[in-house]
């Protein structure tokens, strides 16, 4: 599918967002690095293939549909109630405050590059507070597109999580990545 211009929605029915996590820390080699899932979002794309600063893109995810998909590395195999206790302490008021706080949202505010290599530039809200985030992206021409931004944590007031008085710890900075395996014309079946 060649990518031609027009108002596209997004979702987890057309695409994956992920967010990868990693250790830090005297006691890293006893965590697991995270992949985390959000189950419910929703995103629109404009695009204008030719003129990509006339493009937007907007993305809201319900904090409370983060999901531990992955648990690489550590010294024991993540389980199911592990799984399910990471998913508690990412909705605690530690971290995400999802009941405070139940979307994350991105809003580009620039658009460059062509759909083979792009990047999209915007405020990105995590508890209530917007900051800049770049993300980058490429596409294949066929109209799969991926990417990925890197987000610091303590940036939006997240402070990592941290086990065994300290000596394990997420790291800072987090990988979100997407991954688009068909854009949906708005106007199209829902």
């Amino acid at each position: 599918m060649t990518l031609t211009d027009g108002t596209y929605r997004l979702g987890p029915s057309t695409a994956r967002l992920l967010i990868k996590t990693g250790r830090a820390g005297l006691g890293r080699r006893a965590g697991h690095d995270l992949t985390i899932e959000a189950t419910r979002w929703s995103g629109e794309v404009v695009l204008v293939v030719g003129a990509p600063d006339s493009s937007s893109v907007s993305v809201s995810i319900e904090t409370g549909s983060l999901k531990v998909r992955e648990g690489t590395g550590g010294l024991k195999t993540l389980t199911d109630a592990d799984r399910a206790e990471i998913e508690r302490t990412l909705a605690d008021k530690t971290l995400l405050h999802t009941a405070e706080h139940p979307t994350i949202t991105f809003r580009s505010t620039r658009v460059t590059g062509t759909p083979q290599s792009f990047e999209i530039t915007g405020d990105l809200t995590i508890k209530g507070r917007p900051h800049p985030a770049t993300v980058h992206g490429k596409g294949n021409g066929d109209g799969l597109l991926s990417g990925w931004a890197t987000v610091t944590q303590s940036t939006w007031g997240i402070k990592p999580y941290t086990a065994f008085l300290g000596a394990l710890r997420l790291a800072d900075e987090v990988r979100m990545e997407f991954e688009v395996a068909r854009l949906e014309p708005a106007d199209g079946p829902r």
